[in-house]
């Protein structure tokens, strides 16, 4: 009898376990005050802009759904991928490579993707100071060039294998390689001269236009990639599915209020929300293949 009772008492201290592991904050539930949903954006734009602009958007999440909603910014744009994979973060305003390795490495899914101009694509670029001499993607041999990030879609991953397409080897032939760790940065060290010539997202120029108001003129589009799918809000593995619901409708309701667009903006430039899914990248995963990108590997 005694031996019953303790496997019995095991037993309902394994599921108390189990449970409480599940909720996460000590027990509390998700979306409470104690066990916040966590809202992670990459670094693409001004790292202060970003923070006023996400925590804008947890408080009108909140104040529409009652979930307790918070955010941060990644110190790089890997980070917010793997504090997703980690289950530091619930939610990620992924870019768009980071998105397929992080759907690829932990089932993260895209709930949302961003509409800028009226388009839910959007495309790199490479540019360089007008007064440069540097006329074609040959005459960047042996320059200076600017990237925003390793895991940036139209700052990095892109405009490489456009510049590979074009017989110009990213990783030989620039005299030096500069991470600037934002699109702002890498138009901003072309314009002080810093950089010979940056990849970027199209037009990124515009970022620091109220800074530099002649950026428009002293810095030059000398090349512009195919077009890339836009980046994503984008969920858990496993987020409850009733939450997740909440969520898209509230920031669609934000998207289409004059408050949620000034925080939209000033975050990533963004027009609007679309809902959408996974395969809405299926596309760039084919050409990522054909380019000779594993990301089944790169998720290893």
């Amino acid at each position: 009898m005694r031996t019953r009772r303790i496997i019995l008492l095991v037993g309902i201290l394994t599921l108390l376990v189990t449970a409480l592991a599940a909720c996460g904050g000590g027990g509390s539930k998700l979306g409470t005050a104690k066990n916040p949903i966590v809202m992670s954006f990459v670094p693409s734009g001004d790292t202060q802009d970003i923070i006023a602009s996400g925590d804008a958007l947890a408080k009108m999440i909140s104040d529409r759904t009652g979930l307790t909603v918070t955010s941060n910014v990644g110190t790089d744009f890997s980070s917010v991928r793997e504090a997703m994979c980690a289950g530091k973060a619930h939610i990620g305003w992924l870019n768009t490579f980071n998105y397929v390795l992080a759907n690829e490495q932990c089932g993260v899914d895209a709930g949302m993707v961003t509409s800028r101009f009226g388009k839910s694509s959007y495309a790199g670029q490479i540019i360089v100071r007008a007064d440069s001499g540097i006329k074609t993607i040959e005459d960047l041999k042996g320059k200076v060039m600017c990237w925003v990030d390793p895991a940036s879609t139209s700052g990095y991953i892109i405009p490489r294998i456009m510049l590979a397409a074009n017989g110009l080897d990213p990783d030989k032939d620039f005299s030096q390689t500069v991470e600037a760790g934002s699109h702002n940065n890498v138009v901003t060290q072309v314009y002080n001269g810093d950089c010979d010539a940056g990849a970027t997202f199209s037009d990124a120029r515009t970022g620091i236009e109220k800074e530099f108001p002649d950026v428009l003129e002293k810095v030059v589009v000398l090349a512009t990639t195919s077009d890339i799918p836009n980046d994503s809000v984008s969920f858990i593995k496993d987020f409850p599915a009733e939450m997740r619901t909440k969520i898209i409708d509230a920031l669609l309701d934000i998207s289409a209020s004059p408050e949620g667009q000034e925080a939209l903006n000033t975050l990533y430039n963004i027009e609007s929300l679309v809902k959408a899914d996974d395969s809405f990248y299926d596309t760039f995963r084919a050409d990522l293949s054909r380019a000779g990108i594993n990301i089944e590997e790169l998720a290893k």
